[in-house]
C-alpha cells in the first residue's frame, strides 16, 4: 500500500541476522533482495494504480449508473408523456372519429329526413290523387248506376211505346178496315139514295155532280117521309118495319164532306 515504508520486510523474505551474517551471505542474496524489494515497489505501485484505476472505474461506474439511473428516469417519463400523448392522440383521434362519426351520422339523418319529407310529400300527393280518383270512381258509379236506371226506364218507356204502338197500329187495321167497310156500305146507301131520289116520278136526273150534302138533304127528306108515313100507317094500325137502320144510319159520324160523283152522272 501508499503508507508503507519501502524498507519495510516483505513477507516471505527473511530478515538479517545481523550485520555479519549479511556479510557472510553474499552478494546473491543481497542482490536477490534488492530485486524482490524492487518487485515488491513495483508490485505495490502496480496495486496502488489497480486501486485508482478500480476507484476511478467505480467512481465512473457510479456516474454511469446515476446517468443511466437518470436516463431510465427520464426515459420513463418521456415513455410516460409518450404514452400520455398517445393516449391523448387516441382520444383526440376517438373524438375525432366520434365528431366525424356524429357528424356523418348527423348528414345521414339530415339526408333521411329529407327522404322522409319527400317520401311523405309524394304520400300525400298520392293520398290525395288516390282520394280525387275514388271520388271520381264513386261518381262514374253514380252515374252509371243512373244512366242504367235512365236505360232500363227508356226501355220500358221503348216497351211500353213499342206496346201502344203496336195497339195502335191494331187499332188503325181495325179502324181502317171498319172505315173500308163503313165507306162501302155509305158508297152502297149513297148510291141507293141516288136512285131513289132521282128514280121518283117527276124527278129529274142530276146534270152534274151529286155533292153528300145534297145526298144528304135527300136522304133527310125521304127519312122523313118515311117517317111520316110509318106514324100514318102505326096510327091506322098497320104493322110497318122498324126505322132502326135509318136511324143509325143518320146517327153514324159524316167523313163523307167534299163532293163526289154520282154514279147516275157517270152515265
Amino acid at each position: 500500500m501508499e503508507g508503507a515504508s519501502p524498507d519495510a520486510a516483505a513477507p516471505g523474505v527473511p530478515q538479517e541476522a545481523g550485520v555479519g551474517e549479511g556479510q557472510s551471505a553474499g552478494p546473491d542474496l543481497r542482490e536477490e533482495l534488492q530485486k524482490a524489494k524492487h518487485d515488491y515497489s513495483m508490485a505495490t505501485g502496480t496495486i496502488s494504480s489497480l486501486q485508482r484505476q478500480l476507484e476511478f472505474q467505480e467512481s465512473q461506474l457510479r456516474r454511469i449508473k446515476s446517468e443511466k439511473e437518470m436516463l431510465q428516469k427520464k426515459l420513463r417519463e418521456q415513455e410516460n408523456q409518450l404514452q400520455a400523448m398517445a393516449t391523448k392522440i387516441c382520444n383526440l383521434r376517438d373524438e375525432w372519429k366520434h365528431d366525424e362519426m356524429m357528424m356523418a351520422t348527423e348528414e345521414e339523418n339530415g339526408r333521411l329526413r329529407q327522404v322522409v319529407r319527400e317520401q311523405e310529400s309524394k304520400l300525400a300527393e298520392q293520398n290525395q290523387l288516390l282520394s280525387e280518383l275514388q271520388e271520381t270512381i264513386s261518381q262514374l258509379r253514380a252515374e252509371a248506376l243512373s244512366s242504367r236506371r235512365r236505360i232500363r226506364e227508356q226501355q220500358q218507356a221503348q216497351e211500353e211505346i213499342q206496346s201502344q204502338v203496336q195497339t195502335l197500329q191494331h187499332r188503325e187495321l181495325q179502324t181502317r178496315v171498319t172505315l173500308e167497310r163503313i165507306t162501302s156500305r155509305f158508297e152502297r146507301y149513297r148510291s141507293k139514295i141516288i136512285q131513289a131520289t132521282f128514280s121518283v116520278a117527276g124527278s129529274k136526273p142530276p146534270q152534274a155532280e151529286v155533292t153528300d150534302e145534297e145526298v144528304l138533304e135527300a136522304m133527310q127528306k125521304i127519312i122523313n117521309e118515311w117517317t111520316e108515313l110509318h106514324q100514318l100507317l102505326k096510327q091506322k094500325g098497320i104493322k110497318v118495319p122498324s126505322l132502326h137502320s135509318i136511324d143509325t144510319l143518320t146517327s153514324s159520324p159524316a167523313s163523307t164532306k167534299g163532293r163526289r160523283k154520282s154514279p147516275m152522272s157517270t152515265q
